[in-house]
C-alpha cells in the first residue's frame, strides 16, 4: 500500500513538472495511462482555473466518467455545463445510478430533462426513482443495483442465478429477499450462502432482523446506523415496505466527509463547497456576506464600549485590559459551542439530558472562572498596583465566562429547534454575546467600584 502511494506521488510529481514545462503530450500520456482516475481528479482540484481547464481537455473521453465522479460538486457542475445532453449521457453510462443522480441535480431542470430523454427507458426509470427523493435523504443516496431473490427457492438456484452475472454490484455482502410484490422480507448474507447446504431454501438461511433504511430517512441518520452497526450495505424501503434500492459504505463515507467539511467551513462562515482555487471575485462575494454580518456585531460591541468612554478616559488601564475579558469569555464559550454541536451531530443531546448539561457547564464555569480570575487579578495588581481594578477584572472574568459557556450550550439547541444551522450561525452569535457581556460587566463594574 505504501509502495503504491509512493508511486502515485512520483507520477504526480512528473506530471506537474511536465505541465510546468509545457510538455502537453507527456501530460496527456500520464493522465490517461499513468494515474488512477481519483488521482487525476485530485490533480485537477489542486490546480488553478486555467490549468484545470487544460487538464480536463487532455483527459480521454472514455475516462471522463471515472474522473468526474471524484470531483467536487462545483467542478462537476462547471464541466457538465459545457457539454450537450448526449455527451453527458455518454459520460454517465457506466456510472452508479446514485452518482449520476447527484450530478444531474446540480444542473438546470431543462438540461436535466434533456439528458433523461436521451437515455434508454431502464436507465431513465432508475434515475427518476432516485431523483424523486431529496438529495440529502436515503432515497437520494441509494443505488438501485440490488440483487433480489425469492424466499422459496433453494441456495443452489441462487448460486446458479449469480453465476449468470458477469460481475456483481460493488460491495455485495448480502442479497435482498423479497416476495412477489417486491416487499422486503430479509437478507441472505453471501457468507451464509457460500457455506450452507445448497439444498436448503433461502427462507431457512436468510436473516429477518437486518437493519433496514427508510427512503425518507436523512443521510446523517443513515451514517449513524452504519457507524453503530458496522454495516457494509443496507437495504432501502419505501413507505409501503417495498425494496427500492440499497446504500453502501462508500456513499456513507462521502456523507461523513461532507458533514465534516460543512462543520469546519461553517465555523468560519464559508460555504461547504468553497473551492481553494476558485476565482477571486467568486470567493470574495461568498466571504463578504459573513464579513458584513461580523461587522454589525463588532459595531454592537463598540456601542457598548462607547457608553463608558468617560470611564475609559479616566482610567487608561481599562483600555489595556478590556481585550482580556472578551477573549477569555469567547474562548470558553467556543469550547462549549463546539462540544454541543458535535454532540448534536452524533445524536447524543436530547430533551432528557439538556438540564444536566447546563448544570455541568455552570459548574465548570464556576471552577474555571474562579481560577482564571485569581490568576488574572494577581497579574493585574502586579502590573498596575490597583486592588480595585484587580477586583473588577476578576468579577468580570467570572461573569463573562459563565455567560459565554451557558450561551455556548444553549445557542446550538435553540438554533436547531428553529431550523438554523448552529455550525454556521453559532460562532457569530456567541462572539457578540461574549463581547457585549464582557465589556458591559467590566466597564460597568469599573464605573461602580473604581470611580
Amino acid at each position: 500500500m505504501a509502495q503504491h502511494s509512493e508511486k502515485a506521488k512520483a507520477k504526480l510529481h512528473s506530471l506537474n513538472a511536465a505541465l510546468e514545462s509545457g510538455a502537453l503530450t507527456q501530460v496527456k500520456r500520464i493522465l490517461n495511462s499513468g494515474l488512477a482516475p481519483v488521482d487525476v481528479a485530485h490533480l485537477i482540484e489542486s490546480s488553478p482555473p486555467k490549468a484545470r481547464k487544460l487538464l480536463w481537455e487532455l483527459v480521454d473521453k472514455d475516462l471522463e466518467g471515472e474522473v468526474i465522479q471524484h470531483l467536487s460538486e462545483e467542478l462537476q457542475s462547471h464541466f457538465l455545463s459545457d457539454m450537450s445532453a448526449e455527451e453527458v449521457a455518454d459520460l454517465t453510462a457506466d456510472m452508479d445510478t446514485d452518482d449520476v443522480a447527484d450530478m444531474l441535480q446540480q444542473l438546470p431542470e431543462r438540461v436535466t430533462q434533456e439528458i433523461l430523454e436521451s437515455m434508454d427507458d431502464q436507465d431513465r426509470a432508475r434515475l427518476e426513482a432516485i431523483m424523486g427523493y431529496p438529495e440529502d435523504s436515503a432515497g437520494g443516496l441509494m443505488n438501485t443495483d440490488t440483487i433480489t431473490v425469492r424466499p422459496d427457492i433453494t441456495l443452489d438456484v441462487v448460486l446458479r442465478y449469480l453465476r449468470r452475472h458477469k460481475t456483481l454490484p460493488p460491495m455485495t455482502d448480502n442479497l435482498a429477499v423479497v416476495n412477489r410484490q417486491n416487499e422486503f422480507i430479509g437478507i441472505l448474507p453471501v457468507s451464509k450462502l457460500l457455506v450452507s447446504d445448497p439444498q436448503q431454501t433461502v427462507r431457512e438461511v436468510m436473516t429477518t432482523d437486518s437493519r433496514v433504511i427508510q427512503a425518507t430517512q436523512h443521510e446523517s441518520e443513515v451514517a449513524k446506523v452504519f457507524e453503530r452497526h458496522d454495516l457494509v450495505s443496507a437495504p432501502v424501503i419505501d413507505a409501503s415496505g417495498k425494496l427500492v434500492g440499497r446504500i453502501t459504505i462508500d456513499d456513507v463515507v462521502d456523507v461523513i466527509r461532507d458533514e465534516g467539511d460543512h462543520s469546519l467551513l461553517s465555523m468560519a462562515g464559508l460555504d461547504d463547497e468553497e473551492d481553494t482555487f476558485a476565482p477571486a471575485l467568486k470567493s470574495s462575494r461568498r466571504r463578504l456576506v459573513w464579513l458584513f454580518i461580523n461587522l454589525l456585531t463588532a459595531f454592537t460591541a463598540a456601542t457598548v464600549i462607547g457608553l463608558f468612554k468617560d470611564t475609559i478616559e479616566q482610567i487608561v488601564a481599562l483600555a489595556v485590559l478590556m481585550p482580556i475579558v472578551a477573549s477569555m469569555g469567547g474562548i470558553a464559550g467556543s469550547q462549549v459551542l463546539t462540544l454541543v454541536i458535535r454532540g448534536q451531530a452524533l445524536g447524543h443531546i436530547s430533551n432528557a439530558n439538556i438540564n444536566w448539561l447546563l448544570r455541568r457547564e455552570v459548574l465548570i464555569a464556576g471552577i474555571n472562572g474562579t481560577l482564571l480570575a485569581l490568576v488574572i487579578s494577581l497579574i493585574t495588581f502586579l502590573w498596575f498596583g490597583d486592588p480595585y481594578i484587580s477586583l473588577v477584572i476578576a468579577l468580570a472574568i467570572v461573569i463573562n465566562i459563565t455567560f459565554a459557556m451557558l450561551a455556548g450550550a444553549v445557542l446550538p439547541i435553540l438554533m436547531k429547534a428553529k431550523g438554523i444551522d448552529p455550525a454556521l450561525a453559532g460562532s457569530v452569535a456567541l462572539t457578540t454575546i461574549s463581547d457585549v457581556v464582557g465589556f458591559m460587566s467590566f466597564l460597568g463594574l469599573a464605573t461602580l467600584i473604581v470611580l
